[in-house]
């Protein structure tokens, strides 16, 4: 969910956003200090995610169950970890693996894992062109495909 309600919110293309996650602004706050949030291109945010006020640049990736709150810049290549709660004015710079609660500087990624993060962006982006797709479809053509699918799987038989 987006609640762009009091500030703006800005998502990249290639950006994938998994099931369960909130997308929220920050307008008030201790620093007194103004946050929108902004999520770069190509960028995985998993499942049960929550970015508050922060900045996700291109080609980041955040795990499942984490939380960033206000003021959180993560650099491009950055990866937060499952679960990790990262606090306010946090940096995590290229390359870096942060996690835990309160979340920390874990390690630099290998070249392997970077090139991890922009295949996990396209992967998801392609499987969002398939069920965009399917979703396009007209009730004639899943008639059709139906009696399609039938007719060869009793010559499978």
């Amino acid at each position: 969910m987006c609640a762009g309600d009091v500030n703006s919110i800005s998502i990249g293309s290639g950006t994938n956003i998994q099931d369960n996650s909130l997308v929220h602004v920050a307008k008030s706050n201790l620093s007194g200090k103004v946050f929108p949030t902004i999520i770069g291109s190509n960028v995985t945010v998993g499942h049960s995610v929550v970015l508050h006020g922060c900045i996700v640049e291109d080609e980041a990736f955040v795990g499942m169950g984490a939380t960033l709150l206000d003021g959180v810049h993560v650099e491009k290549h950055g990866m937060v970890a499952a679960g990790a709660l990262v606090r306010q004015n946090t940096r995590i710079l290229c390359g870096e693996v942060w996690g835990g609660n309160p979340a920390k500087f874990l390690r630099k990624l290998t070249e392997e894992e970077i090139a991890f993060i922009s295949q996990s962006a396209l992967n998801y982006s392609n499987l969002a062109q398939v069920h965009a797709a399917e979703n396009a479809k007209s009730f004639d053509e899943i008639k059709f495909e139906k009696v399609l699918r039938k007719k060869f799987a009793r010559r499978g038989s």
